[in-house]
């Protein structure tokens, strides 16, 4: 072999050496890639987050209330609706439809199409190395989609997208086919998949858009929303336009989907020419989709579910709203539909008011079991999530006026026997200084009882029986009550006996409050639902009837009878909430400047609590609190409907006796001889606070005429036959203002036959000795535990006219002026 030969071999040769260790490098190098990248993928699988296949396969679910008959009322509200149904209730055509579009090897894959992840990753590889910016590209399978959906929502856009994600992805996805059938993960991801709207899953897709369930769908309505799992938010727009300009709707997605159907022979051509030949149109609900059905009644029993959750399984409030947002409770709340209803349209009703900003709102409760049947928050309402003018809407609480009375003044009165319903106390003004409380006609009566103050609604003479409790005693019952009253309502006489509450409250509190009346001194608390269970039927709350003691039952029920009053006497404020023959009980309520007109009142079965006003407090015009109490007596009479008339009962430990309207003490035969003949009536009492003495405001006294025709007391100089034998009243006062029953009044000038007038040295009123009618017999005022003893009309054995002339307003210590 010559030497070009043999150098062309070496040269072959080391040729082939360079190559060998070139190929070798690149294996090794390849090797070592693939080693990193094997590395890297495997720490990617071990952070992937871990599989629970039930919690995987659980659903989220809409909570639903029920109402106090167990038939469905609402669905709570969120932005997310969703309605699961079983595959077998899914069309063939609705489940063929999904898989033509979105993954058409589905039923053959082991959780991954290969061929569409090779392409997806060249694509990806490719877009990476140009840094092109462009989003990564996607090959994801239902089973994919799922995982996503279920177990990666939350995260960030830029995760989603990232290598690590579809790594995860694609290891969750071949864990779940190994354990799921088919079947399972095609139901769980057209329950789950986001569709537009508010609606998650194809059920709540078909009733948003087409208003029916997802097995009555046609087949283009099928594809229309397999289409819309693309792009949802685009294929609700381009619906949402097409019903509301009433036209026909087509999309290439749409024909995409019947196209892909048709391709892979899941449809006829003749099933495709008849789909794509349809034309498309929406039904959407006409309801607010962000809108309860019962806004102003379940939000508040969500609330109240929400808080109780929170304290029975100590959780946060985010973990309790979770709950009820998507677990898929059932909630069986206390609403009475028919009530509700009827409640609604009485409140939607117009009004004789020239203002068009008129609201009112309204609760109607069973005291004795604590259930709320009706809360109405507003009128006209059509804006979701408005003002709940009648429970518990912190931002929405006012001044209940003259209504707070039976709660803070007079209840406790009676209950702390410092008073009872026939204590006196003379109605006119209180000169202390910058408090100068009104009446609402800016007239004085004199002598009133504690029953003719309530009656009347009289606000000086509240303000005279607060003074005489103690104001302090005023605001533990008032908080007792369930009222919130604030400091400045604690220190104040105006709040206290006026309900001019800085604080304020609203027609669920009040309803609450005056159920005591009719319920044996016990306040119930308000329950807006009686059980909620679980998806698997556990119960997860349940309430009962909780009483907390305000009042004894004598204490009570004297109030409930008093209460009479404002609404059966003509004298009365509130007679237009009279309906039928059942019992009413009630008070009126006006805030300053009319900008609140109240009416809370109860029968023996339920209480209810009515407000008119406005949003911005303005003064109403054309309306009264005697307004707002015959809308009362509409509500009322509607609930009552198919209940039968019965009243409450009269607890043991209460006596009737006959007294004197004018001193509240044992009525004499002068007492019967007034001329205005009606100062002797029958009142209740607690056994042992009863009157013992005799009634010594009225006197008989010799008087004749002076040249004006009024009396004077005759003297020794009047003649014979211009002398009357008159009973008068007597005052050892006079009042810096005209008083009603001042004509009434024994009067002190005394006939002269000079013609001028002084004042007796002595006056000797004839006073029969005869005995009154009924003598009872002398017992001792039972305490309490809280002091019984005031001056004047505060001691029930010497129950004489207060004129708290100087009431203490502020200290619980009280000194009185006696007559």
């Amino acid at each position: 072999m010559d030497k070009k030969g043999t150098s062309q071999k070496k040269k072959k040769k080391a040729e082939k050496h360079v190559f060998k260790k070139l190929i070798f490098t690149i294996l090794i190098i390849a090797l070592t890639i693939s080693v990193a990248i094997g590395g890297v993928v495997l720490a990617m699988i071990k952070t992937a987050p871990s599989l629970n296949i039930n919690e995987f396969l659980k659903l989220d679910e809409i909570t639903v209330l029920l109402d106090d008959s167990g038939k469905l009322m609402d669905e709570y509200v969120i932005s997310q609706r969703r309605i699961n149904v079983p595959i077998s209730d899914v069309p063939v055509n609705l489940q063929e439809a999904f898989i033509s579009i979105e993954d058409f090897r589905f039923a053959t894959h082991p959780g991954i199409d290969i061929k569409r992840l090779a392409g997806s990753i060249f694509n990806d590889i490719k877009i990476k190395i140009t840094g092109s910016g462009q989003s990564l590209q996607g090959a994801s399978t239902i089973t994919q989609q799922l995982v996503k959906y279920r177990i990666f929502l939350e995260d960030s856009i830029e995760n989603r997208t990232s290598i690590k994600r579809k790594v995860q992805e694609i290891y969750l996805s071949l864990q779940i086919e190994k354990v799921l059938t088919k079947s399972q993960i095609l139901e769980t991801y057209m329950n789950t998949i986001f569709l537009g709207g508010n609606a998650h899953g194809i059920e709540a897709a078909s009733q948003q858009y087409f208003n029916k369930p997802v097995k009555t769908l046609t087949l283009k309505q099928s594809a229309f929303i397999a289409s819309a799992a693309q792009n949802p938010s685009v294929s609700y727009s381009m619906a949402t336009k097409s019903f509301e300009t009433k036209t026909a709707f087509d999309s290439t997605r749409t024909k995409a989907v019947l196209t892909n159907m048709y391709k892979y022979n899941k449809i006829s051509k003749v099933q495709f020419d008849s789909a794509m030949a349809e034309k498309l149109t929406f039904s959407f609900s006409k309801k607010n989709a962000n809108k309860m059905n019962y806004e102003f009644f379940s939000r508040p029993a969500l609330l109240q579910v929400t808080n109780d959750l929170m304290k029975k399984y100590k959780i946060s409030q985010k973990e309790a709203s979770s709950m009820l947002m998507y677990d898929g409770v059932n909630i069986y709340t206390t609403m009475n539909r028919n009530m509700q209803n009827t409640s609604q349209s009485l409140i939607d009703a117009p009004m004789n008011s020239p203002q068009a900003n008129i609201q009112a709102s309204c609760v109607i409760m069973d005291y004795h079991t604590g259930e709320v049947k009706t809360i109405i928050g507003g009128r006209n309402v059509t804006v979701p999530g408005s003002y709940n003018r009648a429970a518990y809407d912190d931002k929405f609480l006012r001044a209940p006026g003259s209504s707070i009375k039976p709660l803070t003044v007079y209840s406790p009165a009676i209950d702390t026997k410092i008073a009872t319903a026939s204590t006196v106390i003379e109605d006119s003004p209180i000169p202390s200084p910058g408090y100068n409380p009104n009446n609402d006609d800016y007239k004085y009566k004199g002598y009133l009882t504690l029953r003719d103050s309530l009656m009347y609604s009289d606000n000086v003479a509240a303000v005279k029986f607060e003074n005489m409790i103690g104001i302090k005693t005023g605001v533990s019952y008032g908080e007792k009550f369930g009222l919130n009253l604030d400091s400045v309502d604690a220190n104040s006489p105006a709040a206290m006996a006026l309900g001019q509450l800085n604080s304020g409250t609203n027609p669920l509190t009040m309803a609450d409050a005056y159920g005591v009346f009719g319920n044996s001194g016990n306040r119930t608390t308000p329950r807006l639902y009686t059980k909620v269970v679980d998806r698997t039927g556990k119960v997860l709350l349940d309430t009962k009837p909780v009483a907390t003691h305000v009042l004894s039952p004598q204490s009570a029920y004297i109030m409930y009878d008093l209460l009479k009053g404002p609404v059966s006497s003509p004298h009365g404020t509130g007679s237009n909430a009279i309906f039928s023959n059942m019992p009413v009980r009630g008070k009126t309520g006006t805030s300053s400047n009319s900008k609140d007109l109240w009416f809370v009142g109860l029968t023996p079965y339920y209480s209810a609590a009515v407000w008119i006003g406005t949003d911005k407090a303005d003064e109403i015009v054309g309306l009264n609190s005697n307004d707002t109490a015959q809308l009362w007596g509409k509500l009322m009479k509607e609930a009552h409907t198919s209940l039968p008339v019965k009243d409450v009962d009269m607890p043991s430990g209460i006596s009737s006796l006959s007294v004197s309207k004018d001193s509240g003490n044992i009525p004499t035969d002068l007492t019967i001889a007034d001329p205005r003949g009606d100062r002797v009536y029958s009142e209740l009492f607690i056994d042992g606070t009863q009157p013992t003495t005799l009634d010594s405001i009225h006197v008989a006294a010799k008087v004749t005429r002076d040249s004006s025709g009024n009396y004077v007391l005759a003297s020794e100089y009047t003649p014979i036959w211009k002398i009357e034998t008159k009973v008068f009243i007597k005052r050892d006062h006079v009042p810096n203002a005209h008083l009603d029953d001042s004509a009434f009044v024994l009067p002190t000038a005394v006939d002269n036959s000079s013609g001028s007038f002084s004042a007796p040295s002595v006056v000797t009123p004839n006073i029969p000795s005869t005995t009154p009618e009924i003598t009872p017999p002398v017992t001792t005022p039972k305490t309490n535990g809280q002091n019984n003893t005031t001056t004047g009309g505060g001691n029930l054995n010497q129950n004489t006219p207060i004129d708290n002339t100087y009431p203490n307003q502020n200290n619980d210590t009280t000194t009185h002026k006696t007559r």
